[in-house]
């Protein structure tokens, strides 16, 4: 299949490039992306079929392991099957989103080091400054940007300007090169991040969230340039208050998105899990209470019918208010079947018994069930459906 994908798109491009960094939890269901890292040898046959198959480059983007060996021999594998230039991003599948933190520029320089093909590096690039930094430290021959770009579409051009002049120039070519509303919607979520998370524009970004059609996006950049513009140009006060001495661009500038740091990110769901936890808590001591003081408050218990008795000896019904906090599925953050035997939630346990041929009673999943009854069903049909000779010289 990647194949005959590849003999596709040969005759319209100069190279072809394998996607192996993908972390999302799409590409591990599918298996695809970062998760092909797990299987050298199908990913060597991969690279091996496609150069030798088609004429032009085949290249590969990956991610690195935590180990800096293993991330080496990983390039070198790449290398010696076929793999004719490396794009390594310095970050392991395992950090993604909130816990993204900083990518390892060692890890791409020991890559660099030790193959002979070219090696373009990705991660950390947020301004041109970061650029030229990463050409120096890592000796690779180029960069690649993700997230930067999004956000400052101008950042190899070494300049900020206003995010409603970039808006406007991408909102012209998508007049010209048509594409799905949600795709423009997220790109322009991406340059107006800074202003659409101030209060004051809160009616902005619900414009902009439910807006169907490119001439509600041209309006949400119009009423961005009527409160910024005039701002930028000086003729009127920027009065917002600054919350720390950090010398920071306003927020009607194109700028990179500065993440939390991991290590903030998860002390401060610790927090909420622990405010939950004495949530649940104090709702359980509440509800024993009253329990207790219904019991003092009845002369005796031998006073209370049983019907009351019952009532007060069961647990009563949780506040649809509270939170309920679930365990988490083994293999991404959504929650875990109450009744799953593999400790995962559906779709992640459909997914392992396709893959592995199990059944699971909980979610009713039953693959194995139902493909013995399949193998069982063809193979009493296969006599009935043997041709008959004698039938044969009647249709004759």
């Amino acid at each position: 299949v990647m194949l005959e994908a590849a003999k596709l798109a040969e005759p319209h491009c100069d190279a072809i490039d394998i996607n192996l960094g993908c972390p999302q939890a799409i590409a591990k269901r599918g298996r695809y992306g970062a998760f092909l890292q797990d299987d050298w040898e199908l990913l060597s046959d991969i690279v091996r079929t496609l150069s030798q198959g088609v004429s032009v480059p085949i290249t590969c983007k990956v991610r690195v392991f935590e180990s800096v060996e293993r991330s080496v021999q990983y390039a070198r594998m790449l290398e010696s099957a076929g793999c004719s230039m490396l794009t390594v991003h310095g970050r392991t599948r395992e950090q993604r989103g909130p816990l993204t933190g900083l990518a390892s520029w060692a890890h791409i320089k020991a890559v660099r080091d030790s193959v002979k093909i070219p090696v373009i590096a990705n991660g950390n690039i947020q301004c041109l400054v970061d650029v030229e930094k990463c050409l120096q430290e890592v000796g690779c021959e180029a960069v690649m940007t993700a997230e930067g770009n999004l956000h400052n579409p101008c950042l190899f051009e070494g300049r900020s300007p206003p995010v409603y002049e970039v808006a406007q120039e991408y909102l012209d070519l998508v007049e010209r090169y048509p594409c799905p509303t949600s795709y423009v919607r997220g790109h322009l979520f991406k340059l107006f991040h800074e202003c659409l998370s101030l209060p004051s524009n809160s009616d902005v970004r619900n414009q902009l969230a439910k807006g169907p059609s490119i001439s509600d996006f041209k309006a949400v950049v119009e009423r961005l340039r009527e409160i910024y513009e005039p701002i930028h140009e000086g003729r009127q006060l920027w009065t917002q208050e600054y919350t720390s001495y950090d010398l920071e661009l306003p927020p009607w500038i194109c700028k990179p998105r500065v993440r939390m740091a991991p290590e903030e990110h998860i002390r401060k769901m610790e927090a909420v899990v622990a405010a939950d936890t004495a949530r649940v808590d104090e709702k359980e001591n509440n509800m024993t209470t009253a329990v207790k003081r219904a019991k003092r408050e009845s002369s005796s218990e031998a006073n209370m019918s049983k019907k009351k008795l019952k009532k007060l000896q069961r647990r009563q019904s949780d506040n649809p208010h509270c939170r309920k906090v679930f365990e988490k599925c083994c293999q991404c953050p959504n929650p875990v079947g109450l009744k799953c035997e593999f400790s995962m939630c559906k779709a992640c346990c459909k997914t392992k018994c396709y893959m592995e041929n199990w059944d699971c009673p909980g979610h009713r999943i039953l693959t194995r069930t139902r493909r013995e009854r399949a193998k069982s069903l063809a193979a009493t049909l296969q006599p009935a459906q043997s041709p008959d000779p004698q039938s044969q010289l009647v249709c004759r």
